[in-house]
């Protein structure tokens, strides 16, 4: 990540990284709706570009595939957020799917490589599949506070890694 070269700038942005994190950890159920709601609104957009390429696709099969998938995207976000409860509850389940796999093949990229950062590699599999297990066996319970949750801690380590990192000048070189 890089960080803006004026410290002033830096501090700032960090500390409204941290009020936004602190706040999405604090209130973990109306930030996990508001992402989903943005997440419904993000889909409806997409659905809207489809439908506007829909013209450019070449043959009938690429206008019905584009067609299809601006139908997808349309009724995905208008579900979203006609249900933004029961979507968050969807989303939390899914991701914590996505975050065992992921940590299964972690642990068997580490398992399969070698190199000085293995270790790295078998951690971030461990944690990653624990909580992802967690996410599937703590749901639906985990459903109205782990996506907030989650941003929340996303965020701060954003705000540490902006006060950490090197500036950039404005020749692209780091400071010292």
């Amino acid at each position: 990540m890089s960080a803006p070269a004026s410290p002033k700038l830096r501090w700032i942005t960090a500390a409204l990284l941290l009020i936004a994190a602190a706040l999405a950890i604090a209130l973990p159920f109306v930030s996990s709706t508001l992402l989903t709601i943005a997440l419904g609104g993000v889909a409806i957009a997409a659905g809207v570009s489809q439908l506007l390429r829909l013209t450019s696709a070449e043959g009938r099969r690429g206008k019905v595939f584009r067609g299809l998938s601006a139908l997808l995207y349309l009724v995905g976000g208008i579900s979203l957020l006609a249900f933004p409860i029961e979507s968050t509850l969807s989303l939390t389940l899914f991701l914590g799917f996505l975050l065992a796999i992921e940590g299964v093949m972690e642990l068997a990229a580490a398992a399969a490589g070698g190199g000085p950062a293995r270790w790295l590699v078998l951690a971030d599999g461990i944690v990653t599949a624990v909580l992802g297990g967690l996410l599937i066996t703590e749901w639906p319970l985990s459903g109205t506070w782990a996506i907030g949750t989650m941003f929340g801690i996303g965020l701060g380590f954003s705000a540490v890694n902006l006060l950490t990192a090197p500036a950039l000048t404005p020749a692209g070189t780091t400071e010292a």
